[in-house]
Order: C-alpha cells, then sequence, then structure tokens
C-alpha cells in the first residue's frame, strides 16, 4: 500500500515514515502543500496522510486542489487543532478522516486502512465525450477502444476539460487547476499543450473534440465528435 506523507515536523515525519515502513506501506514523504500536491496530482497513491497546517499551501488548499482535479485518492487529515468547525472544513472539502495531533500511530494505521477499503466504490465512474473515455482510478485514456497514451500533464488537461465539457474554460482556469500552484511562465502554454492533446486524442481519429472559442477559452464537446479537419 503506498502513502504519501505531506507533513513539515520533522519529528513527526521521521516516526511515522519509519513506522508505516514497518507495516508494509511504500512511504513517500515531503513538507510542504506544494510539493504535496505535485506528488498527489502526478504520481499514484493509495491513501495520503495530509497536515493542515503546511508552508507552501494549507492543508485545506491542497486538498480542495486534488478534488477539483478529479484526484479521488483517500484523504486522512493531520492537525494540532482541535474543534468541530476544522473537522467540519476538512469534511465538506473531501476528506475521508480526520486525526488530532497528538494521536496514537496504532488508531493512524488502523484508519488509513479503513479509509482504503472504503474507497473503492466510491470511486468515480469513467468520464465520456462521445467515443472518447477517460477512466480516473486507472488514469487511462481510449478512443473507440484504442488507448491513448498521454503524459501526466496533457492527461490533467484532457481530464481538467472533460470534467467542465460543453463549458468554456479560459487560459486562466485551466492553468490554476492543471498546472502546479507556483507556476509563473506565460499562459501560452495552455494552447501548446492543447494542441498536444489535440494530436493523441483527435487528429489520428479524424475528430474535432476540442474547440477554441477566440479570446476566450476553449470547450471539449460531450457529443458524438465532428467528424472532420
Amino acid at each position: 500500500m503506498k502513502v504519501l506523507i505531506v507533513e513539515d515536523e520533522p519529528l513527526l515525519v521521521s516516526t511515522l515514515t519509519v513506522g508505516l515502513r514497518a507495516e508494509g506501506f511504500d512511504v513517500v514523504a515531503v513538507t510542504n502543500g506544494v510539493e504535496g500536491l505535485s506528488h498527489a496530482v502526478e504520481d499514484q497513491f493509495d491513501v495520503v496522510v495530509l497536515d493542515i497546517m503546511l508552508p507552501g499551501l494549507s492543508g485545506y488548499e491542497v486538498l480542495r486542489r486534488m478534488r477539483t482535479r478529479g484526484v479521488w485518492t483517500p484523504v486522512v487529515m493531520l492537525t494540532a487543532k482541535d474543534g468541530e468547525y476544522d473537522q467540519t472544513d476538512a469534511f465538506d472539502l473531501g476528506a475521508d478522516d480526520y486525526l488530532t495531533k497528538p494521536f496514537s500511530f496504532i488508531v493512524l494505521v488502523a484508519r488509513l486502512r479503513a479509509v482504503v477499503r472504503r474507497a473503492a466504490p466510491q470511486r468515480p465512474p469513467v468520464l465520456k465525450a462521445g467515443s472518447l473515455t477517460l477512466d480516473p482510478p486507472r488514469r487511462e485514456v481510449a478512443r473507440n477502444g484504442v488507448t491513448i497514451s498521454l503524459t501526466p500533464r496533457e492527461y490533467g488537461l484532457l481530464e481538467y476539460l472533460m470534467r467542465n465539457k460543453d463549458s468554456v474554460v479560459t487560459k486562466s482556469e485551466i492553468l490554476q487547476n492543471v498546472w502546479d500552484a507556483n507556476f509563473e511562465g506565460a499562459d501560452n502554454v495552455v494552447e501548446v499543450y492543447v494542441g498536444y492533446v489535440r494530436r493523441k486524442i483527435d487528429i489520428p481519429f479524424g475528430t474535432k473534440t476540442i474547440e477554441t472559442v477566440r479570446g476566450v477559452g476553449y470547450r471539449l464537446d460531450s457529443g458524438s465528435p465532428v467528424t472532420g479537419s
């Protein structure tokens, strides 16, 4: 079982890493919210242990952006705070469980295993747009049953468009939801990656799924794609 720990207290990180590995977990640990979000959306994990008070991005913001991008990995949140509003905020954003520091390591292990068991039936269904399919749990994309290989960034862009199909999304919205939080480049990178995705999901199949709305952004057609160049 692979777990991502996002926690900035060095002693706690060390303790959790050693303890969870002894319990058979494959552990990746980072100490700030920006790195945590990057790992959570780019890599595959069975569960995430996420502190609320983090440098870079708060745990709340990491969780919000994970769920916005369709990352449904189970999340157990940790905090030094002890209040019902903190728990409510965490659950409203999509947390699966919540532990207040200090906590029992045995209880943490039990909670991690429990949320992983509960996660499978809650995974979202396959996204569809005409003959194009995207399977979030498996991170697989196909057209007419033909598997399409995408880079992580291309996959993130396509998933965001499919989750907002038939709606026009701006370059700014795409950058906020698909690119890293610390991205400072020009927004024309979106146009470049839209081109990459089109060359994989449309051009080989003679379809037009992603429409450019001049001066605004892009729209992904949810119906049967229009055939043509």
